[in-house]
């Protein structure tokens, strides 16, 4: 149920310290944009050392990711009491001899899928056959043959030419012959250990740089902080935390996903039937590090052994519904329940994070492309030259939920705003989205306006998408009204954070109006708080600004009204704000009648405030949503009007009584 209205009902006193201030003052000004030129130029120059120098690289960012992951468990074994030595030395050998098993166990198992693979050409041919008898029955495939045929045969068939004299004989063409020599036992030796030394040096280079990072573990990060924010130690001591932090949980959360989806896989598989299901199970453990691509290429295999392993068809389709029943189990219910917290990145940013590292280092840099992509979003996170990084690849939103919504309201989108505010109000209440979110993004327009950056047209366009949007969340009050008492236990379990600052008096009985006092924007902040009365119980109405003219505000109807209150988001009301506050408390003396000064920051001070009331007379002045609730709601009598007598003129006030007399005659005779 949407957050609509907190309880109601409870002690006055635990609301004593009224709204906590939304935000620190900004500066006056702010400072200058640095180029982005050199930061380009570096990336540019950083991605052509990273492709060019690629055979030197990537066995460090496989050392490096390395590290990451075993680091935890080295120090694990560190706070039992383990010698460091140990630690490392075992945790290390421990790894590779379990990776060194897992692909010996890979390799055997491809051997024996590669020796049986004639063995299914039969139940292939078959089933290919099945489907053109399927197609002949139908005549489709067949005339459609045909006339792939005959247009073949249309395009080949030679032009017909005069020969003058007979055709010569064909040349007879060289017999191939192939010289075969035996090779001695070195050579044979050679051409077998010249493939693997490569990948086994790669191996080795691999497992002494993680050693040595998980010796000097310590004494690199030090250097590390030395050489690049050796000015700045707690941020760069946050970043490689960060860092470290995200790229171990990424590797561990996901090694465990893969193995909860691996082995349930292979199992499955081999109970179905399918050859070589060790095969399928461990490389869909290695080949799901791989984003959205992996999973895919490890169904694939195994749907097409089950298409030629068996003669009929019920062996591929059991075999797909296992692997659609893991997906649904993996994503819903073993990921959630796993990742505390996710890499920070956007699913569009795993998606070109791939395509990039495969394009830059290959297969190899497609399974790394995720945790090197993750270390790019921290280095953006805490270094302001890369900013970019975490702006493009991050999942975190880049506008504030004011921003956002002042953008889609000037766009003229109110529909996008109310999900938005539906999204929002499964946390908020609707008084805190007002508060903290809708009327800050009318702030932003108001300033825009002040400085001449927004027209009188794109001001109406903001009010009139933000008016549709109170009408459809007062809508969804509606709906959301008859589930309150429902509803009403798990609002006095939430937490106590907003208790003090949005729990709001009932309104039951209390007669309310609000007006807006100079603009469309005004009237639409009158309209927001006078929702907000009207959830809380109170008889509230609204008022356009164009009543508070001279000619218009006598037809204001203020009888039984307990409070009357202005909503105002331009502080230059204030100068016509007091004359405004007397004709009101005329024509209403029993009513308070106050004013709602909207600001996010910069709010006066307690006694500031005090001598502004004081000055406009009016019964109060707050700065926020909750504070004017409570004040429309209050039982407070309102303070009596101090009408001033200015010397205007020198016998004015003797004139103005005789010809009040003079006209009082007129009138009886």
């Amino acid at each position: 149920m949407l957050k609509f209205s907190r309880g109601i009902g409870q002690d006055r006193a635990a609301t004593a310290g009224g709204l906590q201030q939304i935000a620190l003052a900004r500066g006056a000004a702010a400072a200058a944009q640095p180029s982005r030129l050199p930061t380009l130029v570096a990336t540019a120059a950083t991605v052509a050392v990273l492709y060019f120098a690629r055979d030197v690289f990537l066995p460090l960012a496989i050392a490096i990711l390395l590290t990451f992951a075993l680091a935890p468990l080295v120090s694990r074994l560190r706070r039992v009491g383990c010698p460091r030595s140990v630690a490392v030395i075992g945790t290390v050998t421990t790894a590779f001899l379990f990776l060194s098993a897992f692909g010996v166990v890979i390799a055997m198992q491809v051997s024996e899928v590669a020796q049986n693979l004639p063995t299914y050409q039969y139940n292939i041919v078959e089933k290919v056959r099945t489907l053109k008898e399927t197609g002949s029955e139908s005549q489709i495939l067949e005339r459609i043959g045909r006339v792939i045929e005959r247009i073949s045969t249309e395009i080949s068939r030679p032009e017909p030419e005069m020969r003058a004299s007979p055709e010569p004989a064909p040349e007879a063409k060289p017999l191939l012959v192939e010289i075969f020599s035996p090779q001695r036992p070195v050579e044979t030796l050679k051409n077998i250990i010249n493939p693997l030394l490569g990948p086994l040096a790669t191996t080795g280079l691999v497992i002494v740089v993680v050693i040595f990072m998980l010796f000097e573990r310590e004494e690199l990060r030090d250097r590390f902080i030395r050489l690049v924010g050796y000015g700045d130690l707690h941020r760069t001591t946050e970043a490689l935390q960060d860092a470290g932090a995200r790229v171990g949980r990424y590797l561990l959360m996901q090694l465990v996903v893969n193995i909860t989806y691996g082995i349930p896989l292979a199992i499955g598989l081999s109970l179905l039937g399918i050859p070589n299901a060790v095969l399928w199970g461990m490389l869909a453990i290695v080949l799901r590090f791989v984003p959205y691509i992996g999973p895919v290429i490890a169904a694939a295999l195994p749907l097409f052994l089950a298409f030629a392993a068996a003669p009929g068809w019920s062996l591929l389709v059991w075999t797909a519904a296992l692997f659609i029943v893991l997906e649904l189990l993996s994503n819903n219910v073993v990921e959630p329940w796993l990742y505390g917290s996710r890499t920070g990145l956007s699913p569009l940013a795993i998606i070109v994070a791939a395509i990039f590292w495969a394009w830059l280092w290959g297969p190899v840099g497609l399974v790394l492309s995720t945790p090197l992509t993750v270390c790019l979003v921290v280095l953006g996170r805490h270094v302001p030259q890369f900013e970019f990084l975490e702006i493009l690849l991050g999942n975190e939103p880049v506008l504030d939920p004011k921003e956002r919504l002042y953008q889609r309201l000037l766009a003229g989108d109110p529909d996008e705003a109310t999900d938005n505010a539906e999204d929002m109000l499964e946390e908020k209440y609707l008084v805190e989205f007002y508060d903290t979110v809708a009327i800050p993004a009318l702030l932003l327009a108001e300033r825009d306006r002040a400085r001449g950056a927004l027209t009188n047209a794109q001001a109406a366009q903001i009010a009139q998408s933000a008016n549709t949007l109170i009408a459809n969340l007062e809508e969804i009050a509606g709906e959301e009204e008859g589930e309150e008492e429902t509803g009403a236990e798990a609002q006095e379990s939430d937490g106590d954070d907003d208790a003090d600052e949005y729990d709001l008096p009932p309104g039951d009985g209390k007669s309310v109006l609000c007006v807006g006092g100079r603009s469309d924007l005004d009237d639409v902040t009158a309209s927001m708080l006078a929702q907000t009365l009207w959830i809380q119980g109170a008889d509230a109405a609204h008022a356009g600004h164009e009543v508070l003219k001279a000619g218009n505000i006598k037809a204001l109807k203020l009888e039984g009204r307990n409070a009357v209150v202005l909503s105002v988001l331009d502080r230059d009301f204030m100068r016509h704000a007091k004359f405004t506050v007397r004709r009101l408390k005329r024509m209403a003396p029993a009513a308070r009648v106050g004013i709602v000064l909207w600001q996010e920051d910069g709010r006066p001070g307690t006694t500031e405030r005090d001598q502004l009331i004081e000055s406009l007379q009016a019964d109060f002045m707050v700065f926020g949503m909750g504070d004017a609730v409570r004040e429309a709601l209050s039982d407070e009598l309102p303070r009596s009007l101090k009408l001033a007598h200015p010397k205007i003129a020198p016998g004015y006030a003797m004139r103005r009584s005789k010809r009040a007399d003079r006209e009082s005659t007129v009138k009886a005779d």
